[in-house]
């Protein structure tokens, strides 16, 4: 953030100009007064403006007693030397300290001048300091306003790139259907093979799973009729008009011819019943048999046909999948899966 990195660097830099300022001052005094005792103040003000570069924690007292100690050592020769080493500590102090620390400290100092030297000092000090902090305060307001707009600008930059990124793959998805879903509706228009059309079918549904489940939808329902149609079983279809992102129907068209190709298998029967709905945002899929059913308990681990191709599969989409059987009571599984909120 500009003000951060702002405010960071005037705070820095305040404690360096002060104690350069002071030293440069004090060296045209002590050039000034040509004694032994200014010599002796330069000195001593070299010395103590090291806490001005090395010391921060410690720069305001010094300065504080710096000040103090010219005024009193100096008296009436102090003239301009120590009225603006004075105003050159009180500027900097609105630079690197909070109001709550620079208002009891310029108070006192103020107080302690005016008692030396007399209130002749006020009106410069006091004047320049409520400039310095409000200078302080502009640049401050300025920069957070700066960064305010630059993180609007931001906003509407990462806004416009993920609308220019939305429309890019709405068009290519929608250039996408036209090349399978929209030419195989065709195909089935004009009377061609049902099986050509099943097959066609299944495969414009992995390319558009392949595109992600956030590329578009399929209707569940439709996918999993084509499932019903090629199983070698008689099923009797019920089916709702049921839209889900490409990649979830894939899941369902798997499973449920799993699970038609078990009934054909193992059930002993050639016919089952496939239940297509919605469930809020969600869908739900039930497949049943009147067959001879089985114990779902003592399915071996090795035989992973139901686990694997159906029960892990919906799970791994956040839905869930339970297969019920009894013996000679036939089979049914329901699956499920919630759309995201």
């Amino acid at each position: 953030m500009l003000e951060t990195r702002l405010l960071a660097t005037v705070n820095r830099l305040a404690g360096p100009i002060r104690g350069a300022g002071v030293v440069l001052i004090s060296l045209f005094g002590a050039f000034s007064l040509g004694t032994p005792a200014g010599w002796a103040l330069f000195g001593f003000v070299a010395l103590t403006s090291i806490a001005d570069f090395r010391v921060p924690l410690v720069a305001l007292p010094v300065a504080f007693v710096r000040v103090v100690v010219l005024s009193v050592v100096l008296g009436d020769n102090a003239g301009q030397w120590v009225l603006t080493v004075l105003t050159s500590t009180l500027i900097t102090w609105q630079w690197q300290w909070p109001l709550r620390v620079t208002v009891p400290a310029t108070t006192a100092l103020l107080a302690i001048q005016v008692v030396v030297d007399g209130p002749d000092v006020l009106v410069r000090a006091v004047l320049e300091t409520v400039l310095a902090r409000l200078a302080y305060e502009l640049l401050r307001r300025s920069s957070r306003r700066v960064d305010v707009l630059r993180e609007r600008a931001a906003e509407q930059n990462r806004a416009a790139a993920v609308a220019l990124d939305r429309g890019r793959r709405e068009r290519e998805y929608l250039a996408l259907l036209h090349d399978t879903a929209a030419a195989t509706f065709l195909m089935a228009a004009h009377g061609g093979d049902p099986s050509s059309v099943a097959a066609q079918a299944r495969r414009d549904l992995v390319v558009l799973a392949e595109r992600g489940d956030a590329q578009g939808t399929a209707d569940l329902g439709a996918a999993l009729t084509v499932v019903a149609r090629d199983s070698p079983l008689t099923v009797r279809v019920s089916a709702e008009v049921v839209p889900v992102p490409a990649g979830v129907a894939l899941a369902f068209v798997r499973a449920v011819r799993e699970l038609l190709a078990n009934v054909a298998r193992h059930a002993g029967t050639s016919e089952a019943e496939l239940l297509v709905a919605r469930d809020g945002r969600g869908a739900v899929v039930v497949v049943r048999d009147d067959g001879r059913g089985f114990v779902p308990e003592a399915v071996p681990e090795h035989r992973r046909g139901l686990r694997g191709s159906v029960v892990d599969r919906l799970r791994a989409l956040g839905g869930s999948a339970v297969v019920e059987s009894v013996p000679e009571r036939g089979t049914t599984a329901r699956l499920a899966w919630p759309a995201d909120d």
